[in-house]
C-alpha cells in the first residue's frame, strides 16, 4: 500500500478541508509513491519521538501536530528543523500531520467521551454545523474540586490548573483541546460553568473566573495526548496489514 493510498483513507474521515485558514497538514515530507508497511504515530514530531519512529523501522510518521508552520528557508544541521527534515529525508520517511482537521472531526469528541459529558454539542462552530471543542453536562453535579480531580483522573495526568471558586458546583463543561484560551466567550455564551482547555494564561483565567466561568488548565499535552492510542486503534482497523507504532507517553514537564 502507498503513502498516497493511505493518506486517502485518512482523509475521507478527517478531510483537510476541515482545518484552519492558518494550519499546515497533509503530507509534509516524503513521497506519495512510497511503499508502507510500518506506521508511526506521535503528538509532535520531536527529536526523541522522531528516533523511535526510525528505531520502528517506520516507513510512514503520523502526528497531531505539524513539524512544519512557518515557510524554512534554510534546511541544514545547524538547526533543529533541519536536522529533523534532514533525517527524515535521508531514512525516506513520509510525515504526515492531521492538526485542527482532526481538532474538529476527532479530538472534540475524544475529549467529550473522556469526560463523559451528556447531549454533546459543538463549542464553536467553524464548518457545516462541525466545529472546535464540545459542550456537554455531567451526569451528576459536583464541586468544582471534586470535578478536577475526576479531569485529573479521566485524562491521566498529574496535575492541573484550576481558576475559580472549589465549592461552585459544576453542571454544564466546556472542553477544548489544545490552546483553548480563544474558547472563553464561547463557553460564556453556552452557559458553561467551566472550561477544561490548556495554555491558559494568568489574565485569561482571572478574567473568566470575574465573568462567574471556572476553568481549568488540563495542559496542552494533557488534553490531547489521546490522539496516539485513538490513532493506533483506528489506523489497526483501516489498515489490519501494516504495524502501527507508537510514541512512548511522556508529559513535557516536570512540577518541583
Amino acid at each position: 500500500m502507498t503513502c498516497r493510498e493511505i493518506m486517502d483513507a485518512l482523509e475521507k474521515r478527517w478531510n483537510p478541508s476541515y482545518a484552519m485558514a492558518w494550519d499546515n497538514v497533509g503530507l509534509l515530507v516524503g513521497r506519495e509513491e512510497k511503499e508502507i508497511s510500518k506506521i508511526f504515530v506521535a503528538l509532535d514530531v520531536t527529536d526523541d519521538t522522531l528516533a523511535q519512529a526510525l528505531e520502528f523501522g517506520a516507513d510512514m510518521m503520523i502526528t497531531h501536530h505539524p513539524l512544519l508552520f512557518s515557510p524554512v528557508k534554510k534546511i541544514n544541521t545547524g538547526d533543529f528543523i533541519g536536522r529533523r527534515l534532514i533525517a527524515m529525508i535521508q531514512a525516506d520517511l513520509c510525515y504526515y500531520a492531521m492538526h485542527t482537521n482532526f481538532d474538529v472531526k476527532g479530538m472534540a469528541e475524544l475529549n467529550s467521551c473522556c469526560l463523559g459529558l451528556q447531549n454533546p454539542r459543538v463549542l464553536e462552530e467553524t464548518a457545516e454545523g462541525e466545529g472546535i471543542g464540545r459542550t456537554g453536562e455531567l451526569e451528576q453535579e459536583m464541586s468544582l474540586l471534586d470535578f478536577a480531580e475526576k479531569v485529573k483522573h479521566d485524562f491521566g495526568i498529574p496535575d492541573v490548573r484550576v481558576y475559580g471558586d472549589p465549592n461552585q458546583m459544576i453542571k454544564t463543561v466546556s472542553v477544548s483541546s489544545g490552546s483553548g484560551k480563544s474558547m472563553v466567550s464561547s463557553a460564556l455564551m453556552q452557559k458553561a460553568d467551566v472550561l477544561v482547555t490548556g495554555d491558559i494564561d494568568y489574565h485569561t483565567g482571572i478574567d473568566a473566573k470575574a465573568q462567574g466561568l471556572a476553568v481549568i488548565d488540563a495542559g496542552h499535552y494533557g488534553t490531547e495526548y489521546g490522539f496516539i492510542a485513538y490513532m493506533k486503534q483506528e489506523l489497526g482497523k483501516m489498515f489490519p496489514d501494516r504495524q502501527i507504532g507508537t510514541a512512548e507517553i511522556c508529559q513535557p514537564y516536570q512540577i518541583l
